[in-house]
């Protein structure tokens, strides 16, 4: 292990695993990976919950999870005229205000987390909204209505 006059022990030292590297770049064995001059998606160093984060990313699970439950109506209350815009009917849109609804009488009995005011939603109004939303939308054109056939058989009338 001699290196050049005035080089270091540790300067001259190669592990078995910096030499076993250094032999697979010479070999090309790390050319053409996937992700090959690709920056890494690192955490930011001043975020102490990066792991939660790309954890949940990686789980497919939303950040909303992490609200507590106030905040989290408050925010499905907004979101409210969105979710209920493909709807195909009034009953489906009630039935989805009336969930909401029952959720937040039931944190408003025994509420928890920070004290965020919160309304019921108003099923009237949801649903005017949502007819004024499909108004704009146009109607699949109606069907015309069936004629009845003919059987192909000759029907025979009787006298009597």
């Amino acid at each position: 292990m001699r290196g050049e006059p005035g080089e270091s022990y540790w300067e001259r030292y190669e592990s078995l695993i910096d030499e076993q590297i250094r032999r697979a770049t010479a070999e090309g064995a790390f050319d053409d990976l996937p992700g090959s001059g690709k920056p890494l998606d690192l955490p930011a160093r001043d975020d102490e919950n990066w792991w939660v984060r790309s954890k949940m990313r990686a789980e497919g699970v939303s950040p909303d999870a992490l609200l507590p439950p106030s905040l989290l109506l408050r925010k499905q209350i907004e979101r409210l005229h969105d979710d209920v815009r493909d709807l195909p009917d009034e009953a489906a849109v009630r039935a989805v205000v009336a969930d909401l609804d029952r959720r937040v009488i039931a944190f408003l009995r025994s509420p928890q987390g920070p004290q965020v005011p919160i309304r019921r939603p108003s099923a009237d109004a949801v649903v005017e909204r949502w007819r004024a939303g499909r108004a704009d939308t146009p109607e699949p054109p109606a069907a015309a209505p069936a004629t009845r056939r003919r059987s192909w058989w000759p029907r025979r009338r009787r006298s009597g």
